[in-house]
């Protein structure tokens, strides 16, 4: 399981690249696989709407999916410093998007500098979107539809809640009106 969002924070802390830093954001902030994240371009960002255009995600289905006022702030923070013009992540040649090998080798160096014990990847940025997002109330089907999942079944095995969640619930039974005992009929002693 992801660990709690504080570590989530360590970790991005952690990236030194601005370049990296604003893709595993992304692919945190909007849940996108890393193949989405690398093939965003600039003209995906529709600031306007609050959006990011995901196109041709798995099974070449296009989505838009949630922009964070605070992702924007990042990647306008780096578009200033980077100037990219069509991918918004640019590789080695710039004409071609940043490989998922590099996004992998940035998220394990900024792993063992945030001494974050748990395992992370780039997927598992995406696992804990829709971990936290369901931590904090979040409708499963909402989720599904930001992951871009066509099975519920499928996103339900992206969630996987802390035991603390799941004994903090509270039962329906606990919301009921108190049930008062029902009276007893005391015993009429044995000798009448």
């Amino acid at each position: 399981m992801w660990p709690p969002a504080r570590c989530a924070f360590s970790f991005l802390e952690s990236i030194d690249s601005i370049k990296h830093r604003a893709i595993l954001m992304t692919a945190y902030a909007a849940g996108l696989r890393v193949s989405e994240a690398t093939h965003l371009k600039v003209t995906d960002i529709d600031s306007q709407r609050m959006m990011l255009r995901v196109d041709q995600g798995k099974g070449g289905k296009d989505r838009l999916v949630m922009l964070s006022p605070r992702l924007l702030e990042t990647l306008r923070t780096y578009w200033r410093s980077a100037h990219p013009t069509q991918w918004l992540f640019p590789g080695d040649p710039p004409d071609q998007p940043i490989t998922r090998s590099a996004v992998e080798l940035a998220c394990q160096k900024a792993h063992r500098a945030s001494g974050v014990t748990k395992p992370i990847t780039p997927h598992s940025l995406r696992h804990a979107f829709a971990t936290h997002l369901l931590e904090s109330g979040t409708d499963v089907r909402t989720i599904q539809l930001l992951l871009g999942h066509r099975s519920l079944a499928t996103t339900s095995r992206y969630l996987k809640v802390a035991t603390t969640t799941v004994c903090a619930t509270t039962s329906p039974f606990d919301l009921l009106p108190q049930v008062q005992p029902p009276p007893t009929i005391p015993t009429p002693p044995a000798h009448f």
